[in-house]
């Protein structure tokens, strides 16, 4: 099982990434797929998530409005865009992968996102 994410960067405030994470290793499209964010010094977050089929999605307040999270099942990709970027945007961001028979949860290793001037 792989969880991969890419896109990460430093980024002034108020611009865009677009942050993306290659799957592999399960059966991708029966897996909820999320991402969260960790700060210096601070818990991992949800940021958001995406059914199965990627008809519905949920954030968390903070980014509502400004990310926006995708998938594509025949290409195991999910991908998180991010607009209007804050520096508290500042953080980790991990891709991770719920579900199957065995209700299994997967991480990606993560990747740095800075938002500074």
């Amino acid at each position: 099982v792989q969880l991969v994410e890419s896109g990460g960067g430093l980024v002034q405030p108020g611009g865009s990434l677009r942050l993306s994470c290659a799957a592999s290793g399960f059966t991708f499209s029966s897996f909820i797929m999320s991402w969260y964010r960790q700060a210096p010094g601070k818990e991992r977050e949800l940021v958001g998530g995406i059914s199965t089929g990627g008809g519905s999605t949920n954030y968390a307040d903070s980014v509502k409005g400004r990310f926006t999270i995708s998938r594509d099942n025949g290409k195991n990709m999910v991908y998180l865009q991010m607009n209007s970027l804050k520096p508290e945007d500042t953080a980790v961001y991990f891709c991770n992968a719920k579900g199957g028979l065995l209700l299994k949860n997967y991480w990606g290793q993560g990747t740095q996102v800075t938002v500074s001037s």
